[in-house]
């Protein structure tokens, strides 16, 4: 028994000193990270969806990149050009302390600047009355899919997506 003891406290003995021998992983480069997918730039745009599109394609990168909420802020401000910079840098500057502003009031504040809240209802009207008509099951799909994020709250929960789902498709199906 005290045999086993010593090696057990031997293994555990090596053990500790395999680990301190060990070189500390390196911190990743999310900026690097980030950026080798390519994210896009944002000036401005006569539509505004364009706008919506480039936050969410934006967020998807730093959700990917695994960025904290600080690092979406200043990476994805880093995309912004010409007028989107310029509102950006008077909106940053219009805080008390531009430190805290979180990813969810950027994005809040991007889409109430560059997104009217008059076109997300009329979007939120569109999906609402979505009908198949004479769209293939597949086009109904994809402009099911493009309109639902306007109308978050009726499509919050699976049932409720395939339930609206099924009463835009043609009586036939």
């Amino acid at each position: 028994m005290a045999h086993m003891m010593t090696m057990m406290n031997q293994n555990q003995n090596q053990n500790q000193n395999q680990g301190a021998n060990q070189p500390p992983t390196p911190s990743r480069d999310k900026r690097k990270e980030f950026m080798k997918g390519r994210p896009p730039f944002f000036s401005h745009s006569t539509e505004p969806l364009q706008a919506d599109d480039w936050l969410k394609a934006v967020e998807r990168k730093l959700n990917i990149a695994q960025c904290n909420d600080r690092e979406k802020v200043l990476y994805g401000s880093g995309q912004l050009l010409g007028a989107a910079l310029d509102w950006w840098d008077a909106y940053s500057f219009a805080q008390e302390d531009p430190n805290p502003i979180t990813w969810d009031q950027f994005k809040e504040a991007f889409r109430a600047h560059h997104v009217s809240a008059g076109l997300i209802k009329l979007k939120k009207k569109e999906f609402l009355a979505l009908k198949q008509d004479s769209m293939t099951i597949c086009e109904y799909r994809d402009k099911f899919t493009q309109l639902s994020r306007y109308a978050p709250n009726e499509v919050e929960k699976d049932d409720q997506k395939k339930e609206h789902f099924l009463e835009g498709l043609n009586d036939g199906l």
